[in-house]
């Protein structure tokens, strides 16, 4: 990003001067570099946008929008991310469609698949379901629901926020639909990131902003559109971050994701068991012997005290968790909680990180004993 600033600042797609054409050949490289990192058929079905907010309401509004009728049903999860529901709920609310919610296992916390085949109809035209919790750590059990969805002809999409920079993707292999990431969440810059889809879909969607860049031919009364993935990038866009987010795919596929995968599933399970050993704490998801695992990341509570109170006490011993309801709300109301803490690793956390965590929850549980405030 430093050097594209530096040295050949400039937009693409637009000019055949040598800093248009330099900008343009990097951007594009990024493309490929996000296809070979999910393994996708062609870099064409890489759609650069702002994020996966931004990538799921693309689908929303342009294949929702002209693909669902009244009566016809969308599926989610009450795990979901907002991202992943309201779009949903606005393009429902336009076309007359039904949503309906999955619910979780008792015991696990997890997708509860029994529910999912309950749900599904000859109606159900999408399945749209986080790959990975933000907040329980759940891994999806895609196989499975694929089967389901084929069985009635439903596409399938998955917010693949959560997997796409912690575990080997294949979305070839994986046979859905569409999957949507950001870039922030790999160590990549805020700002961008994409959505994958079949190219066969993408061809059938219509525009969804208009622009530059989006078109074929303008005339005065109509417009013809470019073919995917230029029609869904209209206008200048975020180039130094789309090579920002190349530049770390190069750095996560150096490494290896199996080694990545690997990596969380090792500090994951030893947070989850120091997080265990921690008097009056609840925490949210299925255990680590899950048969899917789960994420490096734990969500929890103290009996007593509030989340955003014990997360206030770390921040002060230098320790950053997130608190409050995570972005999903529904799911927060159907455990029953108001609010949790989240606590998360990534490669490059260490076993000491997490003693120095579990430490400083003690001692804010300790605090707040002695103020009387259990």
């Amino acid at each position: 990003m430093d050097d594209y600033y530096r040295h050949y600042n400039s937009n693409v797609h637009r000019g055949v001067h040598y800093l248009s054409v330099k900008a343009t050949t990097a951007y594009e490289d990024a493309r490929a570099k996000v296809a070979r990192f999910i393994n996708a058929a062609s870099d064409r079905e890489i759609v650069f946008t702002r994020n996966a907010s931004e990538a799921i309401n693309l689908v929303a509004s342009t294949w929702g929008a002209t693909n669902l009728k009244p009566g016809d049903e969308i599926i989610v999860s009450v795990a979901e991310h907002h991202s992943n529901l309201v779009p949903w709920q606005m393009v429902a609310q336009k076309t007359g469609a039904l949503l309906k919610h999955v619910q979780l296992t008792q015991d696990t916390q997890e997708l509860d698949m029994e529910h999912l085949r309950e749900l599904v109809t000859p109606r159900t035209k999408l399945i749209s379901l986080v790959h990975v919790s933000n907040m329980l750590g759940g891994v999806l059990d895609v196989e499975a629901v694929m089967s389901v969805a084929r069985g009635v002809g439903a596409k399938v999409l998955l917010d693949s926020c959560q997997s796409v920079p912690h575990m080997p993707i294949d979305v070839q292999g994986m046979g859905v639909d569409w999957i949507v990431a950001s870039s922030h969440k790999m160590m990549g810059p805020t700002g961008i990131g994409f959505l994958w889809g079949r190219m066969s879909l993408l061809e059938s969607m219509p525009p969804w902003m208009g622009g530059g860049e989006m078109i074929q031919d303008v005339f005065l009364d109509h417009s013809t559109y470019a073919e995917p993935p230029a029609r869904f990038e209209a206008g200048t866009p975020s180039i130094a971050e789309a090579i920002g987010l190349g530049a770390a795919c190069d750095y996560l596929s150096s490494i290896g994701m199996d080694k990545v995968h690997a990596y969380e599933q090792e500090i994951g399970g030893y947070l989850y068991d120091k997080l265990a050993s921690v008097n009056k704490v609840t925490m949210y998801g299925p255990p680590p012997t899950a048969k899917r695992g789960r994420a490096s990341l734990v969500s929890f509570n103290v009996g007593g005290l509030h989340a955003t109170d014990v997360s206030t006490l770390l921040d002060a011993s230098g320790v950053a968790v997130r608190s409050g309801h995570h972005c999903t709300q529904p799911l927060h109301r159907y455990l029953g909680i108001g609010a949790s803490a989240r606590a998360s690793c990534y490669i490059y956390n260490t076993q000491h990180d997490v003693d120095l965590f579990t430490d400083a929850l003690k001692e804010t549980i300790d605090f707040f004993a002695q103020m009387g405030m259990e």
